[in-house]
């Protein structure tokens, strides 16, 4: 067993972390303690300790406690359980009523790991015995649950959202680790700069299991008595290493920043953001591809160079490949991050949109109508157009648009 699994908390007491959630007459403890148990959806970044929390909640409610997989598990090993959770109302009813005191309660709480990767098919088959209360749903997810659990199971649960443990959270849990010599490594008696207690937690993103496990490879492959910087950038193999999951929330966060700071002309964000995402094994194609979307959307007629200066850069991405569009990348994102910022391509969109959504029938104008037939022609179609050298369009008085939308202006510089 690794480290990170050793030193998982018995007791609540015990457990790192979330105390806006689990500190003193906070609701989520309130709800423990009182027995006011519904259920409930933990959002939060890997390793912030959702599935300890999971545990230790079943054990403080005597409950059943069962865990799946949202990756490797489905509907088969679901039923089973629901099948369990029915014997185990049974066993107890059974016990009462010959007078015996049952081991556990007839709750039965089913941890869900990942939820987000169970399809609408799969959470619908969970939802009647969530409802029912037969079973009493723990999900686990990195994701927003708002889009990836189905709204009525999203309604059934209370959502909580865990953050990342703080810095005296990590240490705490470092100091725990050092010294515990039954769980941890205390056996080792080794301590460890400040220096790199810093570059370790840093490093780790947050994540306690990666950090603990990574002090664990530190603590056992080192022969020096003392952790230093040197020990930890050689345990992660890199002097900048990140936590960055190009399906998880986090590469939305940071293309978002980066985005944004573009748009606010911060050169200095935008180029930290994007060698963050290009370091952790970004699609450079996928960055370039927002460069181009940014150039319309932020700069547009304020600057007619940007959205040239984005495409060339998609392309140099496709013939030159990494490391060395880097610099091209950087180039471009120098250049849109400087340029003067306009909405008006976006708004004119939008504002294009609202007009075919209000008149969406509306007769297109006789004098824009083509007329191949001579029956057209008599209807009046092409009527009063003129396409030569001295004018191209209607006559004075009539517009490109229909009738009932003639004087609006849709774009507007």
């Amino acid at each position: 067993m690794n480290l990170a699994y050793r030193l998982r908390p018995q007791t609540l007491d015990e457990y790192v972390g979330q105390e806006q959630l689990i500190g003193k007459d906070k609701i989520l403890r309130k709800m423990i303690d009182q027995g006011q148990l519904s259920s409930m959806l933990f959002w939060g970044p890997p390793g912030s300790g959702k599935t300890t929390l999971a545990y230790l909640i079943a054990k403080a409610a005597n409950a059943h406690f069962y865990q799946l997989s949202g990756v490797t598990s489905g509907k088969a090993e679901l039923l089973k359980i629901i099948e369990e959770a029915k014997k185990h109302i049974r066993d107890n009813q059974l016990a009462l009523s010959s007078g015996q005191e049952p081991a556990l309660t007839n709750k039965t709480i089913l941890f869900i790991d990942e939820i987000h990767r169970w399809n609408k098919a799969q959470q619908d088959t969970l939802l009647p015995y969530v409802e029912s209360g037969l079973l009493t749903l723990i999900g686990a997810t990195t994701e927003n649950p708002s889009f990836e659990v189905i709204s009525a199971l999203l309604s059934r649960s209370r959502v909580f959202v865990l953050q990342s443990l703080g810095k005296k959270d990590l240490e705490t849990l470092i100091t725990r680790a050092l010294k515990d010599k039954k769980q941890g490594m205390g056996e080792y008696k080794k301590t460890i700069t400040a220096q790199a207690k810093d570059l370790l937690m840093r490093f780790s993103g947050g994540d306690a299991r990666i950090m603990l496990n990574a002090l664990e490879l530190a603590v056992t492959t080192s022969q020096e008595k003392k952790i230093t910087p040197e020990i930890i950038e050689n345990v992660f193999q890199t002097k900048s290493a990140g936590i960055y999951d190009k399906k998880a929330d986090e590469h939305y966060n940071i293309i978002s920043a980066f985005i944004k700071s573009m748009r606010g002309s911060d050169i200095d964000a935008a180029l930290y953001y994007l060698v963050r995402m290009l370091e952790n094994g970004e699609d450079p194609k996928f960055i370039a591809r927002r460069m181009i979307i940014f150039a319309s959307e932020d700069i547009g007629m304020a600057d007619r160079g940007a959205l040239i200066q984005a495409n060339e850069a998609f392309e140099a991405v496709n013939k030159i490949g990494v490391p060395e569009s880097q610099l091209i990348l950087a180039h471009v994102v120098i250049y849109l991050a400087s340029a003067k910022k306009s909405r008006a391509v976006p708004d004119a969109l939008m504002r294009a949109k609202e007009a075919v959504y209000q008149f969406p029938n509306e007769p297109i104008p006789l004098h824009l109508r083509n007329a191949p037939t001579k029956l057209m022609k008599e209807l009046g179609y092409a009527k009063d157009y003129t396409w030569g050298e001295g004018k191209v369009g209607p006559k004075e008085g009539l517009s490109f648009l229909p009738e009932k939308l003639k004087d609006k202006k849709i774009f507007r510089p």
